[in-house]
């Protein structure tokens, strides 16, 4: 099971939440901290994940989960409503990078993703999520890619992919239909051709023995 595959179940599972999406992250700068006590938990990776609520009406949130080195369980840091998300910066929307930065009402983070591929896949789950259960005060997004935004998400490729197995399978089945349907027929054109033939038979053989 792999670490997103993981968190889902330990941390958000327990809570009655599923985890929609998650972006694996180091800090873009590091923050000063005047004061190092000794005895620390050391280094950790950090994992900024997208999630919602089973419960009616469903709320969705972004959370902080760490995973201190040693450890192989995480831990659940500072959680976000996805209200409180002003806005999102891809910094460079003319090619893939993993720089992005989160602007919220109280805090302001600069990241950098573990690929650009894995940064994109996080942004075009964050913002399908914030236009289906936000209704207003959308979060900005900025220097994004348009692919993030427009029609050729993941989740619009990932729906393409199920109609088109759909439709794929359900030609087959016609296929297949039409031609048992072929083969019934001929089959009984064959039956009635030996009832026939046995038939003649019978009679050329009745009328040989008079």
């Amino acid at each position: 099971m792999n670490a997103k595959a993981v968190i889902s179940k330990e941390i958000f599972a327990p809570h009655d939440e599923r985890m929609l999406g998650a972006v694996q992250v180091k800090r873009r700068t590091k923050k000063k901290i005047p004061f190092l006590a000794t005895g620390g938990q050391g280094e950790y990776l950090t994992y900024i994940c997208l999630s919602v609520t089973n419960k009616k009406p469903a709320q969705a949130s972004i959370t902080k989960v760490k995973q201190f080195e040693g450890s192989t369980s995480f831990v659940r840091r500072t959680q976000w409503m996805l209200e409180q998300l002003r806005q999102v910066n891809g910094i460079d929307p003319n090619r893939d990078s993993p720089e992005f930065d989160l602007l919220f009402e109280n805090a302001f983070d600069q990241w950098v993703a573990n690929t650009a591929s894995e940064k994109c896949t996080f942004f075009q789950v964050l913002h399908h999520t914030c236009q289906r259960y936000l209704t207003d005060k959308k979060p900005e997004f900025i220097n994004c890619q348009s692919k993030i935004m427009g029609g050729n998400s993941i989740l619009h490729s990932a729906a393409d992919s199920v109609t088109s197995a759909v439709q794929k399978a359900s030609q087959a089945l016609n296929e297949r239909g039409e031609r048992l349907g072929r083969a019934e027929e001929k089959t009984e054109e064959l039956k009635n051709s030996a009832q026939q033939f046995a038939e003649t038979a019978h009679k050329v053989r009745f009328q040989q023995d008079k």
